[in-house]
């Protein structure tokens, strides 16, 4: 029975094929073929489109060639010079506010210093005051005890 089977695939594969080829023959004949001027004319315009279209990426590609050979190092030399800019702004401002913290800290001290003396001019006077009211009460003393002696 495998032969059977086998032998009337076989047949069928057979005519398969013939009928392929006589389906594929038959299409081919309903096909509309362009005259010699129209693939004259389709092909010229493949042909320019394709050389335009090879133009305009040429021309491209040299100007962003060029862009980035000369743009790029213009870039770079003004982001440099901006950097440097800015550190030396920094560096002035940082300059600018040391001196300023050193202003102030000047401007406390000395005010410290003069709060200082004048408390301690206060404190001279409050002491003088002291010695001469001690002085004054050691005299009264002196004369009472005198007194009192007498």
């Amino acid at each position: 029975m495998a032969k059977k089977v086998s032998k009337a695939n076989k047949k069928e594969n057979s005519k398969n094929k013939k009928s392929f080829f006589k389906d594929f023959k038959a299409e081919l004949k309903k096909v509309v073929w362009p005259t010699p001027k129209q693939l004259l004319n389709n092909t010229t315009a493949v042909v320019v489109i394709v050389l335009i279209t090879a133009a305009i990426v040429f021309v491209l590609d040299l100007a962003f060639e060029s862009l980035n050979k000369y743009g790029i190092d213009k870039v770079k030399a003004v982001v440099e010079q901006s950097n440097s800019v800015s550190e030396e702004t920094e560096n002035t401002q940082s300059t600018e506010n040391q001196s300023s913290e050193g202003i102030s800290e000047d401007t406390t001290t000395q005010e410290n210093a003069t709060q200082e003396t004048d408390e301690s001019a206060e404190d001279t006077t409050d002491q003088t005051e002291n010695t001469t009211q001690t002085d004054t009460n050691t005299a009264e003393s002196s004369e009472n005890t005198q007194s009192n002696e007498q």
